[in-house]
């Protein structure tokens, strides 16, 4: 079991991890941007689940196929980049959204936001670093649960202050050119978050 220093130690972690810029989170706010936050809570729910059940599966051994393929890795990195890139376009050119979701834009449903993570680069460095760090060979199947759990409990409250926090722009964005000249902005973060997965270093 975890000693309470261990698990002091990943509460922050998982805070800190969660709170902070990255996909998830940029997505989140311009969603409650553009949709308000009760249209974007599937979203919501779905990285939470989605990155939870990551954690649980990489920590069951897929992480392994990066250890026996290296090229799965580089693999991983380029086509994990060229999707986000997709979606910040897709965020930059999207129609504003209309009263009662009669435009063509829609947020992102669960099962798309639960898939998301296995694209999204800070969420594998994320669930790498969990496991590694925080699961103990002398319990691995508990400790793995105390982790996933503890994301699961820390993750929701901190994506939903994103989206809130876009939600409460929503107020000052009414005007369809600021609107688009906000998802542009977001868009344009999406792609610069990318850097460091890019140009980083090999291990």
């Amino acid at each position: 079991m975890l000693t309470a220093e261990l698990f002091t130690a990943l509460v922050a972690f998982a805070f800190v991890s969660s709170i902070t810029p990255g996909p998830n989170n940029l997505m989140l706010m311009t969603s409650g941007t553009n949709f308000g936050f009760v249209r974007t809570i599937p979203h919501m729910l779905g990285v939470s689940v989605g990155f939870t059940l990551m954690i649980v599966l990489v920590g069951a051994g897929i992480a392994k196929i990066f250890e026996f393929y290296p090229v799965a890795h580089t693999i991983l990195k380029y086509a994990s980049s060229a999707y986000l890139v997709w979606l910040a376009w897709k965020i930059a050119t999207s129609a504003p959204p209309v009263a009662k979701g009669e435009g063509k834009s829609e947020p992102m449903t669960f099962m798309q936001a639960a898939l998301f993570q296995w694209v999204n680069p800070k969420a594998w460095t994320m669930a790498l670093t969990a496991v590694s760090a925080y699961t103990l060979p002398a319990d691995p199947i508990l400790s793995l649960l105390v982790v996933a759990a503890v994301f699961g409990a820390v993750n929701l409250p901190s994506v939903s202050s994103w989206t809130l926090m876009g939600a409460q722009l929503r107020r000052l964005l009414g005007d369809p050119v600021k609107l688009r000249v906000f998802n542009v902005t977001m868009a344009l973060i999406l792609v610069a978050s990318l850097y460091p997965v890019v140009f980083a270093e090999p291990h």
